[in-house]
Parts: C-alpha cells; structure tokens; sequence
C-alpha cells in the first residue's frame, strides 16, 4: 500500500522536533538530505558515515517513533562538479551503513565540450552545434561516469537509484531516463515528480504509464506546479527569473493542490499503482507564497485526501 512520506529539508526544525512533526500528521517514513543542493539540516554526513555512535544514536531517534527512513536524497551535479561526486560516493556509504537500499538523486549535466566549466541544458535542435554538445555530454561523459556511479552504488548493496525528472538536468523527462538505463542497466529509474513535467509541457499521468511499462518507476515526489496564465500567456512557460520572484514568473511551484486538485491527484496516484508502484509518495514542498510550515499542512492535506489516508 503506498504510504505517505516528507522529504523533510524545508521543515525549519530540529531533528527530534521534525521527526515528532512527522509523527503528529501520521507520517510513515522520511526522506533525508544529505547535502549538496540540500542544506541537510538534519542529518551531518561527514559524523555519520566516520561514528556508528552517531550512526546509532540518529537511527535509534527514528525507530523510537515508528519512522522508517525510506531513502536519502544527494541531489547535486556529480558529473560536472567533484565536491557533488564526494557528497554523492558519501552518500553511497552511508546507505550502506544504514541498510538503505534506495537513493533519490538527479541525472546530472555535464559542461558543453571538453574543457568547458559551465553545465549546459540544451533544449532544442537547432543550431546544430547542439547535437555536438549532446554527443559529447551523453557518450564521453554521462554515460562512462554513471557507469561507474552504478558499480560503486552496487558495492555499497544499493538497489535502485530513482533520478528525479528536474530541469537543468541530463534525465529531465520518461525519454531520457530511458536513455540512460538502457547504457547502464536497471540500476536507475525515475523519482517521478508531477511539478516538473507540467512546467515542461508534459503529462504526469502518461509518463507513469511509459514509465511503468519499463519497471522504471521508483520513487514519486508529492510536488506541485502551477502556470501562471498572465505572464505564461503572453511569455510561454520558459522563465529564468529566480522562485523567490513568483508575482513576476511564468509558473511557480505551489502547494500540492494549489495548482492540481486532489480528484487529479487521485487519478495519477491511480494511474501510478496501475503501473506498477506501491511505495513511499513523499511530499516536497518549495512554495514560497505560503509560510512554509501551512504549505506542509495545506499539502499533506490534499495528498492524504488522494490517497484516501
């Protein structure tokens, strides 16, 4: 049965006071960042992969309460930059010291050609200098390096590493994941994130179907988008202003139900069993028009509803 977790990051608690948040809104596990684009705010990963005496004490927090720690999440870009690679192998250790046998992570991106600093997203065909700049992200880099990030995971006794589906990333959609696990095996699936794919132009509910057609589905983030008609009508949905700008952006992530109603949560949580999967759905919460402790609440609200909790 799919259970209800929090990726816990933007909770502005402390760990045990977290941990008896989650416990309050009936929450079955968390997902903890270890760092890299996360502030890791509860959890230090340099003292707990060096102390089982941290280890013990942090675990032993958890279970007091009945929480299972379903993942940890080291977000970053591991192919482009070596303090996210150290975070990430980190990360991979610590699993293995936990018995955690699922990482939530992105793809990556890789810079533009050799030599180059900066990741590039290319997201179109023309000119043509981007079909050099895929070719060389894709085979000289992306796929070597994940070839070794999926050695390395297989040694720490991981067994899925779900990449979320974000922009600015090599895996941003069901098409490129596929990409990826077809070079380096079924190691890798998708941490579904309904957010992204709307901005995107995409549809959740199908890319769970292709998704799942694969066996590729392996985490699902509770996460929510909205456009914003009077600046996407006349500007499209590509929008580079910073989310903390949201009165003058295309399209703002938003409290789960702000953007999408819990009769469409419904239908893809559905879609999503149907496909294959009955894990963790945790909520991610990054709306910045709410204080962040109600847009937890109005969220969790929607999700239970959805998954009739």
């Amino acid at each position: 049965m799919m259970k209800l977790a929090i990726k816990t990051c933007t909770l502005d608690m402390s760990y045990t006071d977290m941990l008896d948040f989650c416990v309050e809104q009936g929450i079955s596990a968390v997902e903890i960042g270890t760092g890299n684009w996360s502030g890791a705010p509860h959890i230090d990963l340099e003292e707990m992969v060096s102390s089982e005496t941290a280890r013990q004490r942090w675990i032993d927090e958890m279970r007091r309460r009945n929480l299972e720690l379903c993942t940890l999440n080291c977000s970053g870009n591991p192919l482009a930059y070596e303090k996210d690679w150290a975070v990430t192998e980190k990360t991979f250790r610590l699993a293995e010291q936990l018995g955690v046998k699922k990482i939530v992570m992105m793809s990556g991106l890789p810079a533009g050609c050799p030599g180059d600093k900066t990741p590039v997203w290319v997201t179109t065909s023309w000119p043509p200098e981007t079909q050099d700049i895929l070719d060389y992200q894709w085979n000289e880099v992306a796929i070597p390096k994940w070839r070794e990030l999926v050695r390395m995971a297989a040694d720490c006794g991981i067994e899925r590493i779900a990449l979320e589906n974000h922009g600015m990333q090599l895996v941003y959609n069901p098409e490129t994941l596929l990409r990826l696990r077809e070079a380096v095996g079924p190691m890798v699936g998708m941490n579904l994130d309904p957010s992204h794919l709307f901005w995107m132009g995409g549809d959740p509910i199908e890319a769970a179907r292709v998704l799942g057609e694969a066996g590729a589905i392996y985490h699902i983030h509770g996460k929510d988008s909205r456009p914003e008609r009077r600046m996407c009508g006349p500007n499209g949905m590509l929008d580079t202003k910073p989310i903390d700008q949201f009165r003058q952006r295309s399209w703002n992530y938003v409290a789960v139900g702000a953007g999408h109603g819990a009769q469409w949560w419904q239908e893809f949580f559905s879609v999503v069993r149907m496909s294959g999967y009955d894990d963790v759905v945790s909520l991610e919460m990054e709306d910045l028009t709410l204080p962040m402790l109600e847009g937890h609440l109005s969220s969790l609200r929607t999700l239970k509803e959805a998954l009739v909790l």
